[in-house]
Parts: structure tokens; sequence; C-alpha cells
């Protein structure tokens, strides 16, 4: 009997000082990598929860044959259809593997642009106008370094393949007839024949446009949002997320046509055709059925001109389904995960 309870007894020392160990090594840990951790395991279940919803976004958005006048249910009954359950969740991966470089560039560049721009500009002060500029820069960065895996992202999930049928040159894309990557390093080797390096940047000119004007908007929207909560609840952390959900909402409105060009430069070819038809500018047709703008502003006409001005907000009703369950798991995610890490508040 003695010596069931001293087993007993000793397994639990042992059990204790093992996670003593486990504690000693999460705390040996910068604290900074500690926040970075928990917040990308967090926001990697966010994103995975809402990827349907992500990939039917960027289906709409680049207008999809097939797709965008079935609305989001249709769409996401013709992914199943095609592709079963795991075409809901089709370069997910590759999000989730570009949040935390992306993460990781913009914490580590922030507070080396604010210091450079507060004392090389010390005209630009210490307030709120230092913080959006610092910001921007250092989302830019960040951008800037992740972005061909967002664009391969894109051109990957763009593509709906009829699982149940295969030509004899393999898998065909069902809204463009063009043969199909056969996953992600495809997509790379393809990008990569077709226009060198400069390839992978293609649309990054109105990513890199809308930064700072949503950074602006956000800031001021956030603001003005927190003048309408009474004083005696404005340090309440909850109303101070939904002020900043809100008001991030608001800008991703205002600004979701520079996204939705972007998305359209993304997934357009690269070969133009060197002929012109006679009586007929051939641009205007490539840019219907799916060929390369040159620059955002030609874009943003070619859209409306072609596609009309609803679809630059194509797929817009999707941000704001997916706004509530992202954040909600997000920030519940966060805090669970800071406590196994055992992070202090």
């Amino acid at each position: 009997m003695m010596d069931n309870e001293g087993s007993d007894i000793c397994s639990s020392n042992e059990g204790d000082s093992y996670e003593d160990e486990q504690v000693q090594i999460v705390h040996s840990l910068p604290y900074f990598l500690l926040e970075l951790i928990a917040a990308g395991a967090s926001s990697s279940l966010a994103k995975t929860t809402v990827a349907p919803l992500e990939r039917i976004k960027i289906l709409l958005q680049t207008k999809a044959e097939g797709f965008h006048s079935v609305g989001v249910y249709g769409s996401l009954k013709k992914l199943v259809k095609y592709e079963g359950l795991r075409g809901l969740y089709k370069a997910n991966g590759v999000s989730i593997l570009r949040m935390l470089p992306h993460s990781a560039f913009q914490y580590m560049t922030y507070e080396q642009y604010r210091s450079l721009l507060h004392y090389k500009c010390p005209s630009v002060g210490t307030g709120p106008l230092l913080n959006i500029l610092a910001g921007s820069a250092a989302n830019g960065t960040a951008f800037l370094c992740t972005y061909p895996l967002d664009l391969a992202r894109t051109k990957y999930a763009y593509q709906v393949v009829d699982r149940g049928q295969s030509g004899s040159d393999g898998l065909r894309c069902i809204h463009s007839g063009h043969p199909a990557h056969q996953g992600i390093k495809d997509v790379f080797r393809t990008v990569y024949r077709g226009g060198g390096m400069l390839a992978f940047y293609r649309g990054v000119g109105p990513t890199l446009g809308g930064i700072l004007p949503y950074n602006v908007i956000k800031f001021y929207a956030q603001e003005e949002l927190k003048r309408w909560v009474p004083k005696e609840h404005q340090s309440s952390i909850a109303l101070n997320l939904s002020c900043g959900a809100l008001a991030g909402l608001f800008g991703q409105t205002v600004m979701y046509p520079l996204d939705v060009v972007r998305r359209q430069m993304q997934v357009n070819q690269f070969n133009l055709p060197s002929f012109k038809l006679e009586n007929t500018n051939y641009v205007d047709i490539l840019n219907q059925s799916g060929a390369r703008y040159n620059n955002t502003i030609e874009g943003l006409t070619a859209i409306i001109r072609n596609q009309g001005w609803r679809q630059l907000y194509g797929g817009l009703c999707i941000n704001y389904m997916k706004v509530v369950p992202s954040v909600a798991i997000g920030l519940a995610s966060f805090d669970v995960i800071k406590c196994w890490l055992h992070i202090p508040s």
C-alpha cells in the first residue's frame, strides 16, 4: 500500500518537475517572441475558421465565371461539388505560412521607422501622425517581403477544378480553361517562367498605395467612434476593441476597390498577344477576359468600363460576414494561448 502511494507521489513529483521545466524553457524565450507566437497561432486559427469565406471572396473579386452570379451560398455548394470539402480550404496553408514572417517584419521594423522619423523629421512630432507613418511604412515593408506568397495563394485559390474529371493533359480550371496548377510549387514555377522575378509583384502597386490612406481612415474613424462612448466606459477593453474593429471595417470598405484591382492583377495572364484585330481595341478585349492591367488607374477604369462599377465591391459582403467570428475567435484563442505559454497580461 505504501509502495503504491510512494509511486504516486513520485510520479506526481516527476510530473510537476516536468511542467516546471517547460515553464522555465518558455520563460527563457524573449517576451516579444512569445507574443509573436501567441499572435501567430491565434490569427492562424481565426484565419482557418473563415478560410472558406476568404476563398469565395477571391472568386467574387476576380469575377470567376460561374461564381459571380450565384452568391456566397451557391459558390460554397459549387466548390464542394467540384473539389470536395478540402476545396474550401485550398491555399489556406500558404496564407498561414505568410502570416508569421509578415507579422515579424512588421513588428521588427515599426520601432526602427518610428525612431528614424522622430530624429530625421522632427516636425512630425510624437503624436498620432508619427504612429500612422511608422505603421504604414512597417506594413508596406512586410507586404513587400511576403508579397510573392500572397500572389501565389491568390492564383492557386482562384483555380477551381473538377476532381471528378481529368483530361489527357491533366486537370483544367473550369472557369478559364487553362491547365490547373498542381500545387504552390507549380504556381511559383509558372509565374517565374511567365515574367521572371518581377511577375511575383504584380498588383503590389494598389496594395502599397492603399496602406497609408487605410491607416489614416482607420485612425480617424476610431477616434470618432470613441467620442460616442460615454466617459465612464472609455477604459473598457471590449469597447475599445469594438471601436477598432469597426474602424478597420470602415477603412476596408473605403479602400476595397484597390483590393479588387490587386486580386485581378494577381490572377491575370502574363503573355499578351502581339496582334491587333481590325477596328478592334484588343486591350479592351483582354481586360474583359482576364488580361493584365499596367497600373492601378488602368485597372480601375477597365473594371468600371467592362465589368461595371459594382464589381469594385465584389465580395465586400464577405468582409462583413467574417469580421465578427474572426475577431472573436482570434481574441479568445489569443488569451488561451497566452495562458499556455505563461505570458503575463
